[in-house]
């Protein structure tokens, strides 16, 4: 069994008299894709926050590798080594791919474009955003305005951006939302290959991907665990069926 990155403890998180995350109890290992799945409001996304640091939880614990996590911000979770994506596409339009990935790896080293003195770190910087290119397969798109992309390499060029942070977990919340079935079917393939270097945690609703991909899924209702195991575990789970998988299949159908 691989060692364990990252895991929680009693997480929570409330809003005024709502409680979004609720005594959350979760865990990641090393080089597994692990997904979270449940109905809109079970709470995924707020997990996704809480561990990348941008809502600090009202109580528990988060430890990314065996230190603890909460209470820091953002910026500072990011250099540790979480990098994450957001569901909504976050590109600078007007920049070429080279260019966001560029400013991405430069703000998690702490400085600003034009800001690097020392040709050797800049160099640095370049290598680092042209490799997360080459490895989502946009080198030939480097010096195109991202504006000028369809929306699925553009969802490409974000899970780039996340690479260019040089990330050991990466948090992708949604990250097939919104695409067609050819470029959902690219994007499986991608992070099928990242699981090699890197640990992903997943947020995704396209079932037929995270069957195909998610070692361990983790389902969410109401802010709680309902279930956590193998995906072949959960797949053939009669309580999440009933929960979550029938919820699932009513709105689809709705």
């Amino acid at each position: 069994m691989s060692a364990t990155m990252l895991e929680t403890r009693g997480l929570t998180r409330r809003f005024g008299g709502l409680v979004a995350v609720n005594e959350v109890d979760f865990d990641v290992r090393e080089n597994e894709i692990h997904a979270i799945l449940g109905p809109n409001g079970a709470g995924k996304s707020t997990l996704i926050n809480l561990l990348s640091g941008e809502f600090p939880p009202s109580e528990g614990e988060i430890r990314f590798q065996d230190r603890p996590i909460q209470g820091r911000k953002a910026q500072q979770i990011a250099r540790m080594g979480i990098g994450r994506s957001h569901q909504k596409t976050n590109v600078f339009p007007r920049l070429t791919c080279l260019q966001n990935c560029q400013l991405a790896a430069r703000i998690h080293l702490g400085g600003v474009l034009g800001s690097w003195r020392s040709r050797q770190r800049a160099r640095a910087v370049d290598e680092r955003a042209l490799q997360a290119l080459e490895t989502c397969q946009l080198v030939y798109r480097a010096y195109t305005p991202a504006a000028a992309m369809s929306y699925g390499e553009q969802r490409q060029l974000q899970i780039a951006m996340v690479l260019a942070t040089e990330p050991t977990l990466m948090l992708l919340d949604e990250p097939m939302a919104g695409m067609g079935r050819e470029e959902t079917a690219q994007v499986t393939e991608l992070l099928k290959g990242l699981a090699d270097t890197y640990t992903l945690v997943l947020i995704e609703h396209d079932m037929d991907s995270v069957f195909r991909l998610a070692n361990r899924i983790t389902v969410m209702v109401d802010g709680c665990v309902l279930e956590t195991g193998p995906t072949a575990q959960i797949r053939a789970s009669e309580k999440v069926r009933d929960v979550y998988l029938g919820r699932h299949q009513e709105e689809v159908h709705a």
